[in-house]
């Protein structure tokens, strides 16, 4: 579907576009979490003879209930017991991952979907696979998913919703020396939840950011970097209100997306700076040139570092002159979103 279609879609039409053009249909959810359901069983059943596979979480748009009609993905996490630490998993995933394939091509014929398997390549050369890729592929409509399979060490145990997770999670994580987001995986549920549990109209927003994002130009900043500063722009601009205008939020993120260069977003639901390892590495990542996105869940997780947010910037500010982001000859109100920087962090609540 051409980006130029939703140009031509006005702003007051943009919630009816979104639930005939982008929400996926029921029938294939359906589907898509059925055989998710029957992959989960495989891994943890038959998959592995001397592993214990403490639990299985579901991940990516699926998981999160932001799902794109056609295209969308999962990240199905498997919590290892053959991982006692970040490096176990680092030396012993690969090994994990060609298991999965072998037992996974031979028990193909029991799942209904026509499914391919492929172990996803390494971004860079000398690194080994992180994931294996599974592409469901619906038989009756032109729909499909990417279920990623990632093992992971399972550093958070039982997750408890709305408790913070013991310091000395993150405080071994820090201090693992990993990369930025090395490691996200062991922290699926935290970020599922942050976004699942927003309210239905938010998550088609997020729809509508995903499917914009989705037609520009390719080697851009992640896309959960939109997301999250998507949710951002809602909680600030809307304090948190699940009756708002979609055209209004829309315009709002095209407008910070024009001001990437003083973007300094991050959260402290899940760490915070008590700790002084925790605090001290935080602080470091927030004199990072904007723009400045950090995962809530992952406090290694900076976003969009050295990625062309002047590409994305520019694509933000065609957008905001088109019909969806416009009343007539003028422009849509934007919320009123304090841009975030570095300089007001200590006073603001999510900053």
């Amino acid at each position: 579907m051409p980006k130029m279609e939703l140009y031509q879609v006005p702003a007051g039409s943009l919630d009816a576009w979104i639930a005939e053009h982008l929400q996926p249909s029921e029938e294939f959810q359906l589907q898509v979490k059925d055989t998710v359901r029957r992959i989960c069983d495989f891994l943890k059943e038959t998959c592995f003879d001397d592993i214990k596979v403490f639990k299985t979480v579901k991940g990516g748009s699926a998981g999160k209930g932001t799902a794109l009609k056609n295209n969308s993905d999962a990240d199905l996490v498997l919590f290892l017991s053959c991982f006692s630490s970040y490096r176990d998993q680092m030396e012993n995933r690969a090994a994990v991952l060609d298991t999965v394939k072998q037992k996974l091509n031979r028990c193909r014929q029991t799942i209904d979907f026509s499914v391919d398997v492929e172990v996803s390549q390494p971004k860079e050369k000398g690194t080994c696979p992180r994931s294996l890729s599974i592409t469901i592929q619906s038989k009756k409509r032109w729909e499909s998913i990417e279920v990623d399979v990632l093992p992971a060490y399972d550093a958070l145990g039982q997750v408890t919703p709305g408790s913070k997770p013991s310091p000395q999670v993150y405080e071994d994580l820090i201090q693992a020396g990993a990369g930025p987001g090395e490691f996200c995986t062991s922290f699926t549920e935290l970020q599922r939840d942050f976004v699942k549990r927003r309210p239905a109209k938010l998550k088609n927003l997020l729809r509508l950011v995903k499917h914009w994002y989705k037609e520009t130009t390719s080697g851009l900043p992640p896309k959960y970097a939109l997301e999250l500063l998507t949710i951002y722009a809602w909680e600030t601009g809307t304090k948190g209100t699940e009756n708002f205008s979609t055209s209004e939020g829309f315009r709002t993120v095209m407008e910070l997306l024009c001001q990437y260069q003083e973007l300094c977003v991050y959260w402290t639901e899940f760490y915070d700076f008590q700790s002084s390892v925790i605090g001290t590495h935080v602080k470091r990542l927030l004199r990072e040139p904007c723009p400045v996105i950090l995962d809530p869940a992952d406090p290694t997780g900076i976003l969009g570092q050295g990625k062309s947010w002047d590409l994305l910037a520019r694509e933000a500010a065609v957008c905001r002159d088109q019909l969806c982001c416009r009343n007539g000859l003028a422009p849509i109100r934007c919320w009123d979103v304090q841009v975030p920087t570095p300089r007001r962090a200590p006073s603001h609540p999510h900053l």
